[in-house]
């Protein structure tokens, strides 16, 4: 996600942090380069204009050109900018209702069957009722059925129309005491007269609390278009951006914003129903312009490990009995995260370093085609056993002796550290010391 803008932005900032002093020449080369990038990556037109004469007037207030560290001062004010564009605060789904009535719109293909399902899983203790509201394509409601049995959903099937369906699915939602109904609408290919009036009726008969337009972000230029429309047309209450996780530049999630003066809610970040993160205006700024994103790293971390099974695994690792088990344990725990390089993404510094997460694939093979007794003790795995999980596991001994040696070297290696560790609570305050 946005890797293409990423690395241009980091080469700018080091390049800015090289200078000792910044004239006004340096100060146009490096705003005409930001044009180009942010056009480049298919950002609206009007928007980078703007962003352009907002960054020189603060670069002017700030007195940029008298500063002992102007590369720091324009990088900081770069980023307050770009927090600016994308709209500061970030907008949450608020429950002031029950049930809490979710609309989704948009264009045929954007994601918005695969996106009520996220929500649901993301709201799954709301107790959500999947709504198929598409009476044209029936694939739709297959589609949106299956999904609900994934995430253990209630599902309401599509009636004759669009509007019946949506009423009747709400005299369920009160029955049953469903707090949160999700309407996965109709798109078509193009926004027309027809798709516009059946939405319009959803909306004056069902009165949603939250109307969401579902935009592609891989399509650029046109995601602005769609929001733009929408809400003039529809009134929307936000946007959420789907695919992210491809090869989209970044400049529908830029120009979004601000173009349709709606607020972006979610970003899309893979096809799993997990795959779904709420929009922060600063940690999108933080990984656009290549700082990473630890806030959202750690929620990642937290949302999938028990800090207490993390103390206990620390513990049995500097005491140097972390065996296989425990290793198979701990990829397990990454892998529910998502990709490597994703998780990488998150990391200042750490952009763009390759990592297979087939590699990871490898060795779980590897570590399950063992016996527990072997992952245990590998000390025990002779020959004939290391052929035997090599094959079990679809490798070769070589890689099966690879990853003993270097399981075995560091665990060594932990231990002779852990001896020069001390235990908890044993540290003893320096002589003199007093709490404060």
């Amino acid at each position: 996600m946005f890797e293409i803008i990423q690395d241009r932005f980091v080469k700018l900032q080091r390049k800015l942090l090289g200078y000792g002093r910044l004239s006004s020449k340096e100060i146009d080369e490096a705003m005409r380069e930001i044009r180009t990038m942010l056009l480049e990556a298919d950002v609206n037109y009007k928007v980078v204009g703007q962003f352009i004469r907002n960054l020189q007037a603060s670069l002017e207030q700030e007195k940029i050109y008298q500063s002992l560290k102007p590369g720091e001062l324009v990088n900081v004010i770069l980023y307050k900018e770009m927090v600016k564009l994308l709209g500061e605060k970030p907008e949450k789904i608020q429950f002031s209702a029950d049930p809490l009535i979710i609309n989704l719109v948009g264009l045929q293909g954007t994601g918005k069957t695969t996106f009520a399902a996220k929500l649901a899983n993301r709201y799954k203790n709301k107790r959500p009722l999947l709504v198929a509201c598409d009476p044209k394509r029936p694939a739709a409601s297959e589609q949106l059925k299956l999904l609900a049995e994934r995430v253990q959903a209630d599902f309401f099937p599509v009636t004759d129309s669009a509007l019946k369906t949506a009423l009747k699915s709400l005299d369920q939602a009160n029955g049953k005491k469903h707090q949160l109904v999700i309407f996965d609408t109709a798109g078509r290919l193009h926004i027309d007269d027809e798709l516009m009036q059946e939405l319009k009726e959803i909306k004056e008969k069902t009165k949603p609390h939250y109307n969401l337009l579902v935009v592609d972000g891989m399509v650029g230029q046109d995601a602005v278009n769609q929001a733009t429309e929408f809400h003039s047309r529809l009134g929307i209450s936000g946007s959420i951006v789907s695919k992210m996780d491809g090869d989209a530049k970044g400049g529908a999630v830029v120009s979004i914003r601000k173009v349709s003066g709606a607020p972006i809610f979610f970003i899309g970040t893979g096809e799993k129903v997990e795959d779904l993160e709420e929009f922060y205006p600063d940690r999108i700024a933080s990984r656009i312009l290549g700082m990473g994103d630890i806030a959202s790293l750690v929620e990642k971390v937290e949302s999938v490990v028990k800090v207490e099974d993390q103390k206990k695994a620390a513990e049995k690792f500097i005491k140097g009995e972390f065996n296989l088990e425990d290793f198979l344990n701990q990829l397990k725990a990454v892998k529910k995260m998502g990709s490597l390089s994703k998780l990488l993404g998150m990391i200042p510094g750490a952009q763009g370093l390759n990592v297979d997460d087939l590699d990871f694939t490898r060795t779980e093979a590897i570590i399950l085609s063992m016996t527990r007794q072997e992952r245990a003790r590998p000390e025990i795995i002779d020959g004939s056993r290391r052929k035997r999980i090599a094959i079990g596991s679809g490798t070769s001994v070589e890689e099966v002796n690879r990853l003993l040696k270097e399981f075995k070297q560091a665990k060594e290696l932990t231990k002779s550290l852990g001896k020069g560790i001390p235990k908890l609570g044993t540290i003893k305050p320096p002589k003199g010391w007093r709490r404060r």
